[in-house]
């Protein structure tokens, strides 16, 4: 019995609304602000905030040459932040075209919680 992909990553992975509103900043720069983020819960990991890409000012980021592979949730490019006189390289990514198992966080940029802050509620 073969089980299909998006089987697979339904089981690994759950996406829901964030219930509380999400503040992303940078050494006290907003990056980003929205009620309407989603919490992707992944076997393993933590879980990660996705925030709709026009609620992030992006002006803050530039392209990062950086690209990874997930199985669940296809290719990620990044970005890099550079605001208030400091800078971190690939603090930002996204799936722009995700795998249909996760096809919610299209149009929705991820922040590395180590390399900014993210307030909820």
């Amino acid at each position: 019995m073969t089980i299909d992909p998006e089987q697979r990553t339904r089981e690994r992975i759950r996406i829901e609304p964030a219930s509380e509103p999400v503040i992303v900043s940078f050494h006290g720069a907003i990056i980003a602000s929205t009620d309407k983020a989603l919490v992707l819960h992944e076997t393993g990991y933590e879980p990660v905030y996705y925030v709709p890409r026009d609620r992030v000012e992006m002006g803050f980021l530039r392209d990062s040459e950086r690209h990874t592979t997930c199985q669940f949730k296809g290719e990620a490019r990044y970005w890099s932040i550079t605001a208030e006189a400091q800078a971190e390289d690939d603090a930002v990514w996204a799936y722009e075209t995700p795998h249909a198992g996760v096809r919610e966080i299209a149009g929705h940029v991820a922040f590395d919680p180590k390399k900014v802050t993210i307030a909820v509620g």
